[in-house]
């Protein structure tokens, strides 16, 4: 994994025209943005290109557009907050084109140190298609916008679309610059060197619903580190595939002899993997998710045939943060429970708590385990918390991610 990278400090940006891909996919409610982390996220590399006099365009998506352009998914709010929090007018060029006249007229006429931010790019209904198709002309209107290419939107980097990585082909041809961004060029830092050159003892914590959706990194970090701990829904397929009883938990019976395998893999390599010992057992799925449940803790081999595991219990949280303790790197992605009920959010407290408690470097992979971190209160206490969901999940299954490695090496 090529991870020396070209950033924004090694851009000569004065007077250039800087087109910077940032991850604004903010979530809106009537209008009004309820969660602004990834636009705080992205000040400091637009700061440091206004302050060094560039002209800078910033593009992004926002939400899935799926039935064309529509007001309730355009970047306007996203402008307003950002012109409040850089304290200077950020031109909002309205245009579903994206690249149309609007925004042409808009870059000639900017001044150096100003700020430009283009319509959602799925407006344009050609991002996401592949470069082969009209992905293509949409990719080389955004580039002769710009003279450099700037990507900060690690949330997208596992993606090989017009703004994000096709773009810098046509960068590239007129003699410009492909640079990350400061949050991407912390994404690599933390995530890529976790997995590539890890301070050890390295400890992998994998929790979530499935196993289908973790089967790579389950494979490439068993290679990579010390100890693996498997917590979850996905623990029980495990505990399955060792003969267990797990009565009505959940299971992806299609992935027994991958369960089987992978703890061979373990044994060969003379690598640990902790799977729960005791569980916290109800009824049934709690409905509303956060509703009131009656659990008890029971052996994670003897569970009831009646109940259904829905989070790790005390002598697997006490088991689960000993391991943490040793630790000199710690990734996490995926919560040891139904971590959004109060009652059921225990397992992945105990171990959001041993994490930030540990002096080792921390880093949360994203997805449900950075929403249980930020929910939870702990997330000052982690080294990093990725911004990306399955962008952190394709690096840490050792994937080449098309918005890394389309930037220039240095």
């Amino acid at each position: 994994m090529a991870l020396n990278k070209k950033s924004v400090d090694d851009l000569n940006a004065k007077g250039r025209r800087v087109l910077v891909r940032c991850d604004f996919n903010v979530p809106l409610k009537d209008g009004a943005i309820t969660d602004e982390t990834r636009i705080v996220a992205a000040l400091p590399t637009i700061k440091k290109l206004v302050d060094d006099g560039a002209k800078v365009i910033l593009c992004s998506h926002l939400g899935k557009v799926k039935n064309g352009p529509n007001e309730g998914e355009s970047l306007a709010p996203v402008a307003k907050r950002l012109s409040e929090k850089l304290g200077k007018e950020v031109k909002f060029i309205a245009d579903y084109n994206v690249t149309g006249a609007d925004a042409t007229n808009a870059v000639a006429a900017m001044n150096d140190g100003d700020v430009v931010l283009l319509q959602n790019t799925r407006f344009r209904g050609k991002e996401e298609t592949k470069p082969q198709d009209a992905g293509e002309a949409f990719a080389k209107e955004l580039a002769d916008l710009a003279d450099d290419y700037v990507c900060d939107a690690f949330g997208s980097a596992h993606r090989a679309h017009a703004s994000v990585a096709v773009v810098t082909k046509y960068i590239t041809e007129k003699g410009g610059t492909n640079a990350v961004g400061y949050l991407m060029q912390k994404e690599i830092d933390f995530l890529g060197n976790a997995v590539e050159n890890p301070v050890r003892p390295f400890v992998a914590i994998l929790g979530g619903a499935k196993v289908a959706d973790k089967l790579n990194v389950i494979n490439n970090l068993l290679e990579k580190c010390d100890t693996l701990i498997i917590g979850g829904g996905m623990a029980f397929t495990f505990l399955k595939a060792q003969g267990y009883e797990i009565g009505k938990s959940l299971v992806d019976d299609e992935k027994l002899d991958y369960c089987k395998e992978m703890m061979e893999k373990a044994d060969k390599l003379g690598k640990k993997l902790l799977l729960p010992i005791d569980t916290a057992v109800a009824d049934g799925f709690p409905n509303p998710i956060d509703a009131e449940i009656q659990v008890e803790y029971v052996d994670s081999t003897k569970i009831p045939a009646d109940k259904e595991g829905l989070d790790i219990g005390p002598k697997t949280q006490e088991l689960f943060a000993n391991a943490v303790k040793e630790a000199k790197t710690v990734v996490w992605n995926g919560p040891m429970g139904v971590f959004e009920n109060p009652t059921l959010a225990k397992g992945t407290i105990a171990v959001a708590k041993a994490l930030a408690e540990t002096d080792a470097t921390t880093i949360i992979g994203g997805g449900d385990s950075a929403a249980a971190c930020n929910q939870l209160g702990f997330a000052d206490k982690m080294s990093h918390i990725s911004t990306g969901g399955g962008a952190s999940l394709e690096f840490l299954e050792g994937k080449e991610l098309p918005g890394v490695y389309a930037a220039d090496d240095k």
